[in-house]
């Protein structure tokens, strides 16, 4: 008995980090190929250009070349991710661009001008960048559990 509640706890980490790994692949994926829509370059310009590792890019590179950059790393994460799944070698690769990807995104919260406001009270952002926290743990997580 305490075998078989120790494999269906085994299974349901395995299905939670599969579903995690797919998901986080699938919006990577998504993400990452609307970088190289006008939209997304024109609307991603404040965060990098007034980001400390990043305000130089615009210098030696259009808006759109910068933003199909970021689409192209962001794609490249999410396939090392799905194929990781299959090839464990790809784990850590993975795992250290999730990182290093969602630690530059997350400080857009603290250098870019007017990131936060005050509604009723309560100090708000555009939320979509939040998502990262769950990215970067993911990442920190995949590369913990390489196994």
């Amino acid at each position: 008995m305490v075998g078989t509640v120790q494999e269906s706890k085994n299974q349901l980490t395995r299905t939670g980090y599969y579903i995690s790994l797919f998901g986080a692949a699938l919006i990577l994926l998504w993400i990452g190929i609307f970088k190289f829509t006008p939209t997304e370059a024109a609307a991603i310009k404040p965060l990098v250009e007034n980001h400390f590792l990043t305000f130089f890019v615009y210098k030696i590179m259009s808006v759109q070349a910068v933003s199909n950059l970021i689409g192209t790393i962001e794609i490249i994460i999410a396939l090392l991710l799905i194929f990781s799944a299959k090839f464990a070698v790809l784990k850590n690769y993975a795992g250290i661009g999730m990182i290093v990807t969602f630690l530059v995104t997350l400080n857009y919260l603290l250098t870019t001008p007017g990131m936060w406001k005050i509604v009723d009270g309560v100090p708000v952002t555009d939320f979509f960048i939040l998502k990262d926290l769950m990215f970067l743990g993911f990442g920190l997580m995949i590369i913990q559990n390489n196994k």
